[in-house]
Parts: C-alpha cells; sequence; structure tokens
C-alpha cells in the first residue's frame, strides 16, 4: 500500500482560481492523495466553493478558521493531514498531472537510500495569466540530483537553489515537529534554513511539476511610493540569522552569506520609500551602518556582478542622491 500523501491548500478569497486549482489537483495520474483545503477567513465565495468541492469529491476535505495568515494555515492543514508526506499547493497556482507521481517515486528513491527525512523537489515554471511562459526563476538540473542540506541552503543564498515548499515533498511528522512561524514574512525560506540539521537533504528533480501563475498586480510590493511591504525587512532579517547562526556552525556558507546580505539590502535600498530614509529610521540605518562595514566584501564577493557592486558603493556613499536619482532615470523610462 502506497504512503497516503496530502495536498494542503491554503485559500484565502480565491473564488476566481480555486476550482481550477483543485481540478488540476484531481486530475493526478497517483490515486493515493488527500487534499486539505484551509479557508483562512475568505470574505468572498470561497469557503462555499470549498464546501461545494468538499461534497464533489471524497477525496476533499474542509478546514475554516479566523484568518491568520498563510503560516497558520499551512500548519492547520498539516494538523488535519492524514498523510504521511505533505505537498503544498497555492489556491491560484497550477500542477502538472504527474508532479505527485513523481514526487512519490522521489520520496521512494530517498528511502531505499535510508533518507527517510529528505525533501523531495520537483521543478518549477512562471506563467502569466493566459499561460504564456515566463523567463524562469529556478532551472531544474538535468538529472536527479541529491544535495546535502548545508549545500542547500548555500543555493538558496545564491539564487539557484528553490526555498518554496510548494515544489516539495516533505515527511509530515518534519512539519509537525517544526511548523511555519506564524505571522512571518518569507517563511519558506526561514524554515527551511531552521530545517538544516533535521533534514537528510533535498532530492531535486528534473522533471516540471509547478506551475506559478503570476496575476495582474501579484508581483506589486507596493501600491504606491509611499507604501513599503515588509517582506523587504524579514528577507533581511532572515539573513542575519543565516550569518549569526548558521555561518559559525557552518563556515562554508559565509561568501554566499554575506553576498545574500549584501545583495538583499541593496533590493532594499533601490524600495525603501526615500520618505523613509531618515536618522529616525532604525532600520535604515542599520542597513546603512551594514553596507559601509562591509565595503570590502563589496569589492570582493565573487558572487556580487559588476552592477550590484556599483550600486552597492554608491548607495552606502550618497544613498539619498543616489535614489533621487534612480527614480528620475526610473520616470524617464516610463517605469513607475
Amino acid at each position: 500500500m502506497q504512503a497516503l500523501i496530502s495536498v494542503v491548500v491554503p485559500v484565502y478569497n480565491a473564488e476566481p482560481f480555486l476550482r481550477k486549482t483543485v481540478r488540476c489537483i484531481q486530475e493526478q495520474t497517483d490515486p493515493n492523495y488527500e487534499i486539505i483545503l484551509v479557508n483562512d477567513g475568505s470574505t468572498d465565495g470561497s469557503w462555499k466553493i470549498c464546501q461545494e468541492l468538499e461534497q464533489e469529491d471524497a477525496r476533499v476535505r474542509v478546514l475554516t478558521q479566523e484568518n491568520q495568515g498563510l503560516s497558520a494555515a499551512r500548519n492547520a492543514g498539516v494538523q488535519m493531514a492524514r498523510g504521511e508526506y505533505i505537498s503544498f499547493v497555492d489556491s491560484d497556482d497550477l500542477i502538472y498531472p504527474d508532479m505527485i507521481a513523481n514526487l512519490r517515486n522521489g520520496m521512494d528513491e530517498m528511502r531505499c537510500r535510508g533518507c527517510g527525512n529528505a525533501q523531495v523537489q520537483i521543478g518549477r515554471e512562471e506563467i502569466d495569466e493566459e499561460g504564456k511562459l515566463l523567463e524562469a526563476a529556478i532551472v531544474a538540473p538535468e538529472e536527479p540530483t541529491f544535495i546535502p542540506p548545508v549545500l542547500f541552503i548555500q543555493s538558496m543564498l545564491l539564487y539557484t537553489g528553490d526555498a518554496s515548499f510548494c515544489t516539495k515533498l516533505t515527511p509530515r511528522q518534519i512539519l509537525l515537529e517544526h511548523p511555519f512561524e506564524v505571522g512571518a514574512l518569507c517563511e519558506d525560506f526561514s524554515l527551511e534554513t531552521h530545517l538544516v540539521d533535521v533534514i537528510d537533504g533535498v532530492y531535486n528533480l528534473p522533471q516540471i511539476g509547478y506551475r506559478v501563475v503570476h496575476r495582474l498586480g501579484s508581483l506589486t510590493r507596493r501600491r504606491n511610493i509611499n507604501q513599503f511591504s515588509k517582506a523587504y525587512i524579514a528577507i533581511i532579517e532572515a539573513s542575519d540569522y543565516v550569518e549569526e547562526t548558521l555561518v559559525p556552525r557552518y563556515p562554508k556558507l559565509q561568501v554566499a552569506a554575506r553576498r545574500f546580505g549584501l545583495y538583499e539590502r541593496l533590493d532594499y535600498m533601490l524600495h525603501v520609500p526615500i520618505a523613509q530614509m531618515t536618522r529616525k529610521n532604525a532600520f535604515y540605518r542599520n542597513v546603512l551602518q551594514y553596507l559601509r562595514e562591509n565595503r570590502t566584501a563589496i569589492r570582493e564577493n565573487p558572487y556580487l556582478t559588476h552592477r550590484d557592486r556599483t550600486y552597492l558603493t554608491i548607495l552606502a556613499a550618497a544613498p539619498v542622491l543616489v535614489r533621487r536619482v534612480h527614480r528620475l532615470s526610473m520616470r524617464l523610462r516610463g517605469i513607475q
């Protein structure tokens, strides 16, 4: 008897997409799975759709709760799941019919190798609302590749490894003992870094299985120049955890971790509203201090591009002036 796989789908105001997402899970070639829909306080018709889907298909189980965010919804789904392994699908994304089968085959291979605490990861593609392929964020390997935990963390720091739990199959027991942090942003990256001493490694498959759907406005982190997403701050805090906690234990991560810390601070400095670039903003001051204390790393880090080094150097020297010139340049090119 094959182990049951639970596919957890957090649902929040997903009425336009939910049926299509669930349908592609129902079309899986692997028969031994269940679908857990966690309605996280939706205010549209998502809850009704969840109930209808549960009545139509015995493999669908539904849980509803007050809105608590993605991490809480995922954790609730893991608690409710009966499967030995957990897969996650966002409520507006899609998967190929053989994704679960390929993930299961990979997990069977890991168990045969004595790696029962491994994660199995499948390739992903980025598409727009019409299904047109976009530039790949992560490139899948040409053949199945086992990556030890520390090297997988290194790949995430260099943006060649996929932090997403949606592309992974994970033993349920691991997620019960190490849940997603409720209320946190960048929860996938953060949890993966905390599993470095827990998992046996990541078995990376060459097949493409997950389809990330980029919808109009979904890539916009702010609605106007005076709004600023806390995601920019959260990922810097996650990078600090790596440098302060993991690097002392795993020195081989040092160069990649420093590059990650610098790059994420560059992203912050290019997006934080100019009005917030003041001495009163303690986080901004800390970011600027980090850049100025790491001038040597900016010059010498092998993973930074020439463009990265240039921007980091001038932003560390004259951040407000550089941002004003950058904003003017963007306007002249018609970019908001």
